[in-house]
Parts: structure tokens; sequence; C-alpha cells
């Protein structure tokens, strides 16, 4: 079974959320399940020195406004990378998708058009390789499963993953002709949205199967609340629809095995977290105490991940003899309220503005609680990460958030089934009682530390999700033969 995962990111190489980090851990994961996974990326700068022995696989000779060539090469796991280089739409500066301004490229239409296209027609190479299924991750490749079926000949069976639904790629109609489409699929039943191309809708429309991130964010989008203007095709979709929960890189989120920790710890040896939390207290500016509870947070700081929630009750956790280690960027009004909060809260506020892998792997190792309050959560990686490294999560009951933290609520501390604290409704006032309750429960260290180890005993991997990936495609194959 051969599948090629079209993305935007892929970690190590080239990240800027998420969506770098699944398309980083799941060819491996399919390939432990037999399944012949390899990556399209964009042939970024960073990438192209980083990938080894590439080989041209073909020249690319109209990509959407110049030349360009198909490279194929490894990643440092041993995946096999094909690269779109054209240094017409990649070979520049900046980020991803914006530029050293922090504005988006204006030509991002015609850079992730030009990443669809060639994972709808990759050329075959010197080893004939050609894909059973196209997987197409988020709007950057959106367009991918419309480019399938204007080929003649049989095409792969395509797959679309929604991992946020709130970016779609909008462009202006009268881009139409550039971006190789016709006018015929710009309808509502097409790639029409509101009046624009909407990248995202193609290839909800167009794909044979959609998954998202988890099971609760694939009811979540079908509803008027949360579909982002979608809804209604997604409902119309819903039999092919489906949630595949995220699984974390367990080789790189391992506490045993953390290079960016202090001390190592296991779920049968908690003595090393207490040193992380005295380094991360240290780190942060916060006074050393191991019975101070420290919350963490590892987040973009923006309204959708609920951080304006956690500002406006900083004051009541230092009340309450917490303590509060912060590491994220984002909006411009959040980042200058935890700025003021370590100002105001010297000592019990540590804030860092911006990121940093090795702080967040030491956030993740010394905290007591990481607090996750996010207002829509499609899946969420760092409940992931908190729940393996013991740092009992304290989360809003939306999307994979919901999935994966069972509440420590009476029934499910007298059972053991605990993992973390889940609130709703996504407010102020609910965050607070939970918040409230991990400080109750901090206070009696035998039961917090219980709680540690059923955390860490949640499968958080990427077997299950990888064999659910598997299963999905050879459904699609099968479709496929008996049709």
């Amino acid at each position: 079974m051969r599948s090629l995962l079209v993305t935007s990111e892929y970690y190590p190489l080239i990240k800027t959320g998420g969506l770098a980090d699944v398309c980083g851990a799941l060819p491996p994961a399919l390939a432990a399940q037999g399944v012949d996974a390899r990556v399209l990326l964009p042939g970024y700068p960073a990438v192209l020195d980083a990938v080894r022995h590439t080989v041209t696989v073909a020249p690319l000779p109209d990509l959407f406004g110049g030349q360009g060539r198909l490279l194929r090469g490894r990643a440092p796991d041993d995946t096999v990378l094909y690269l779109v280089d054209a240094p017409h739409l990649f070979a520049r500066g900046g980020g991803p998708y914006l530029d050293p301004a922090g504005q988006d490229w204006p030509d991002n239409h015609l850079r992730f058009a030009a990443l669809s296209w060639v994972g709808a027609h990759l050329p075959a190479g010197n080893d004939g390789w050609q894909p059973q299924i196209v997987h197409a991750h988020d709007w950057q490749a959106g367009l991918a499963p419309l480019y399938l079926r204007s080929r003649p000949d049989r095409r792969p069976r395509s797959v679309v993953t929604i991992h946020n639904l709130a970016f779609q790629g909008l462009y202006p109609s009268w881009r139409m002709n550039e971006l190789r489409l016709s006018p015929e699929h710009f309808t509502a039943d097409g790639f029409e949205f509101h009046g624009q191309i909407g990248f995202l809708k193609a290839g909800l429309v167009f794909a044979d199967r959609i998954t998202t991130v988890s099971p609760t964010y694939a009811r979540e989008i079908m509803s008027a609340e949360a579909g982002a203007g979608l809804d209604g095709l997604l409902r119309h979709r819903s039999a092919v629809v489906s949630g595949i929960l995220n699984g974390l890189d367990t080789t790189v989120w391992d506490p045993a095995k953390d290079t960016a920790l202090p001390a190592a710890y296991a779920a049968n040896d908690l003595s090393g977290k207490a040193t992380c939390k005295s380094v991360l207290q240290r780190r942060m500016r916060l006074g050393e105490a191991r019975n101070r509870p420290l919350f963490g947070v590892v987040s973009r700081l923006t309204q959708q991940k609920g951080l304006d929630l956690l500002a406006s009750l900083v004051p009541a956790i230092v009340r309450a003899g917490g303590q509060l280690a912060l590491l994220g960027t984002g909006e411009p009004g959040l980042e200058a309220t935890f700025r003021q909060a370590a100002e105001d809260h010297a000592g019990h506020v540590g804030v860092l503005i911006g990121y940093d892998e090795q702080l967040a792997h030491l956030i993740l190792g010394g905290a007591d609680a990481l607090i996750v309050p996010s207002r829509f959560e499609p899946c969420g990686l760092t409940q992931l990460q908190a729940l393996r490294y013991g740092t009992l999560p304290v989360v809003s009951r939306v999307g994979g958030l919901a999935d994966t933290v069972i509440d420590a609520n009476t029934a499910a501390l007298a059972d053991g089934a605990a993992t973390g604290f889940v609130f709703a409704p996504s407010t102020a006032a609910a965050l607070a009682d939970a918040i409230g309750r991990a400080l109750a429960l901090f206070s009696e260290p035998d039961r917090w530390r219980s709680i540690q180890r059923r955390a860490m005993s949640r499968d958080v991997g990427w077997t299950r999700p990888a064999q659910a990936y598997r299963a999905l495609y050879q459904d699609l194959l099968q479709a496929d033969s008996t049709a």
C-alpha cells in the first residue's frame, strides 16, 4: 500500500505548529503498519539544506509561473521525501507562509497550488513509485483532490485531513485561470466560498474521504458554531467524515530519555520531576519551593487558545499560593498582559515571549499542571505531552482535549481513571473552578502522584492512529477495486 502525504510542514525540517508534528510522526508510524508512506514538501531553503541523498526525479517545466524540478531524498528518520524545488516560489527568507515583515506572501495561492498540483501529478522516478492514496493535509494541499479529478488516467484515491477548519485558504475568484481551475466548479457545490476560491473547500468537496484530528472535533465542525461556514457541506458529506485522534512522537517526548530535562524520571520513579521543577523555577525566576503548585503554559497567545481567560485569573492563582511559567507568542495585547503580570507578580509568574524548544520540554517536565483553556481545539498536542510527562492537564471540554483527558471528578477519582481536570463552558469562571480543584488535589500528595502515574500510563503514541489510517486507506482501495 503506497501513500503520499502532501503537506506544507514536516518536523523537524520546517515547523510553525502541530501540522508539522503530525506529518513528521505519521509516516514512520504508517511504515510500521506496512504502508509505504512518503511525503511531498515545498522546497524551502531550510528543507533543501537538511534533506539527505537528494536526486532529481523529473523536471517541472511549467510550474505556476516558472520552472522547477522534483527531488527525492531522505529525512533524518529515513522517510522518503519528495521536494518541489521551485526557486520562484520557495527560495526566499521569512517563514513558510509569511514574509520577514510578518505579512502573507502575495503569491501563496500559487505556491500551494503548485504543491497540490505536483501531489496530484507526481512523476514516477527511476524506482517507478506512484501513490495509491494521496493524503492532503489542510488548506495548503486542498486543491490536490480537485486536480486529481482532472487526470485522464486511473487516479489515486484521495484523503483530506482537516487540522484546523479556521484556516481555509481563500483567494479572489479572478485567480481561477492562473490556478488552472475550471469555472464549471466555481459553484456552491464546488470550490466557491462566498464569492472566493476556497482551497480547503475544494478538498472537502472532491476528496474521497475526509478526516480530522479527533472524534469530538469531527462532530463539532458539523455545527454552525464550529463549522466556519462549511458545516452544511460537512453534514452533507458526513458519511465520509471521520475523526482520527492524533498521536505523539514518544521518541521525542519521553521523560525517561529527554535530554532537554536536567533529570530523567518515569511513572515508577517520579523523583527526577522534582529536580526538573527546581530548575524550571530558577530558569523562570520563580521562588524555589517544591510544595507550591506550578502551572505551566506552552501555547500561542490567542483568543482561540483561551489565554485571555487565564490572564484574568493570574492574581487569584498567586493569592492561592500557585506559580505560573508561561512560554508563547501571539496577539500583542496578550503578550503585553502577560509581561505585565510577570512584573506585577515577580517571583510568582515567569513569562518568556517567543518560542524555545528546550524550554518547552522543561516546562512539560517541571510543571505540576499544564493549562490549556482553548475555546476550540481540533486535537491539541501539549495535553498529550503533559500526560506523557505526568504534568496534569487543565483543559476545556472541546475537540481533542475532551477526547484525551479524563476529569478528576468524584467518580473518576474513586475508580482511578482520572488524568487531569476538564472544564466547561470555556469561561473564566469555569477555568477558575478547575484550577481550584487542581490546587485542592495538589495538597494531597499521594492522590496527586497516583493521578500522575495514571496519566503517564495512557497510550498517547501513534500506533492506534496509524492503524486507523491504514484501515481507512484499505477501505478506499477495496472500494476502488470493486467499483
